[in-house]
């Protein structure tokens, strides 16, 4: 193809301006460069401010949910501001706008959320009462369920701004994702990793994705170079689950799809946000079928969870239960 990106017109990454975000707009650059052999000056990263980074002293479930990190992207993208965008899957709604497409996924990182703390080593060592910060929905949920016995508080901010806050005893321990501490190269405030059987993560976390116009056949063909194929298989999986469920991410959920040659093995947990209702269950099959067991093991859940389980989730949320993250 001849018409790829050069220095007197470059191709344009959209991206949030976080030190994850950029991070993540910057190793799809450098992917790019290396598959293409392109200097970096034929990329240009363009910084987009969304809804989520502007409102930092609100809960993330009363401005809006899913999409506060991508809906100003996406705009840009559609008005042809950008060529690219860049997002954490985790933060990507399962519905795209009509003429985008996500069909680029990078190799992931550890899915695995991590414990932080100045003063203990798991969450097995917090006393009794102790303060957790937290910002995520689905993480605070799953505390609730397994200690209930902790005093949860929101959490919200970036590395620094969460080690501050911890320093000062705002909260005696967090959490973060392993896969952003891993980019940001930030591993050290790392106290232990929590296996996914006693923290199921979020549905495509340490995953990035790709999206693009659905038209932009120059794009289409350069990003394919570095889209990484078990990473699709496994945010498939995952998805349909996500989707299948409710998507609006007013309901905590967790899901991990695994491979291991071309088999899929996929978890999924469904929790009421107080902590007092849990429902998971799995599925094993080829990894060709990931969406089709993502939809059956949802179904499942939904089956199994009391008729008014989503009601309650409404009510929860207006009585203020954990926000979501």
């Amino acid at each position: 193809m001849t018409d790829w990106p050069t220095p007197d017109d470059t191709l344009k990454i959209g991206t949030r301006g976080s030190p994850l975000a950029l991070a993540q707009a910057f190793e799809t650059r450098d992917r790019l460069m290396l598959a293409h052999g392109l200097p970096a000056e034929a990329f240009e990263i363009v910084v987009i401010k969304t809804t989520g980074d502007r409102i930092l002293d609100r809960p993330l479930n009363e401005i809006g949910g899913k999409g506060l990190f991508t809906r100003e992207i996406e705009d840009a993208l559609l008005d042809r501001e950008i060529d690219i965008a860049v997002h954490s899957m985790k933060d990507m709604p399962v519905l795209q706008p009509e003429g985008l497409i996500i069909d680029c996924y990078l190799p992931r990182q550890d899915a695995r959320d991590a414990f932080v703390s100045s003063l203990y080593g798991s969450i097995a060592e917090l006393p009794q009462g102790a303060v957790v910060g937290s910002s995520s929905l689905r993480r605070r949920a799953q505390l609730a369920h397994r200690r209930p016995d902790l005093t949860l508080v929101e959490f919200r901010g970036n590395v620094q701004t969460r080690m501050k806050k911890l320093a000062e005893g705002v909260a005696q321990a967090t959490f973060l994702a392993m896969a952003g501490l891993a980019r940001l190269g930030r591993l050290d405030v790392v106290r232990s990793e929590i296996p996914p059987e006693e923290m199921l993560p979020a549905v495509a976390q340490g995953a990035i994705g790709v999206e693009r116009r659905r038209d932009d056949a120059r794009c289409a063909q350069l990003l394919a170079a570095i889209s990484d194929g078990d990473t699709r298989l496994r945010i498939a999986a995952e998805r349909a689950f996500l989707s299948a469920l409710d998507g609006s991410c007013q309901t905590p959920i967790a899901g991990l799809a695994e491979l291991d040659a071309d088999r899929l093995f996929l978890r999924g947990e469904l929790i009421l946000p107080d902590g007092s209702q849990v429902f998971a269950g799995q599925r094993e099959g080829l990894a060709r079928d990931g969406a089709a067991m993502g939809r059956d093991l949802a179904e499942e859940l939904r089956a199994r969870a009391p008729a008014d389980f989503f009601d309650l989730i409404g009510s929860a949320a207006k009585r203020g239960s954990p926000p979501l993250g």
